[in-house]
């Protein structure tokens, strides 16, 4: 539909039934704030597969869109690294901690104690007085 065809009404008429539309997808399913690389992907092989055969995508746009889905698909695999190196670091610095005195933030009040033991996984447990915390609630550390 070529939309210069349209009369002043029609076009508002239209532009209002697609503001409704829009406003009552984001409702239903909720805003998203950020695109991933399947929704780059999703643009990508929609533009392809609504482009004018007679004035084709020039191969230099074309290059560009793909470098751009790399890049992005690189940067998430290197969130993905980061999030593990520091779920690693965490652990690590939380074995650190074994023998020694801390004071752990429990609500509204701080609990001192010796680590006894330590529980690894995605977010470390320490054993201080025959209690597990999270290794996040150290707020102290003391020889």
């Amino acid at each position: 539909m070529d939309v210069s065809m349209l009369s002043g009404s029609d076009l508002m008429d239209l532009t209002r039934r697609v503001d409704g539309f829009n406003r009552n997808l984001q409702e239903t399913r909720g805003v998203k704030r950020t695109l991933d690389k399947d929704d780059f992907l999703k643009l990508l092989v929609t533009q392809l597969s609504h482009q004018d055969p007679t004035q084709p995508m020039e191969d230099r746009e074309f290059i560009a869109q793909m470098a751009q889905f790399t890049a992005l698909e690189q940067i998430t695999n290197l969130n993905k690294e980061f999030a593990s190196v520091v779920r690693l670091m965490a652990a690590n610095q939380a074995i650190g901690l074994l023998g020694k005195t801390v004071e752990i933030a429990d609500g509204e009040t701080f609990i001192r104690g010796t680590v006894r033991e330590v529980l690894g996984g995605e977010s470390p447990q320490l054993l201080v007085n025959n209690r597990y915390y999270d290794y996040g609630a150290v707020k102290r550390v003391m020889e």
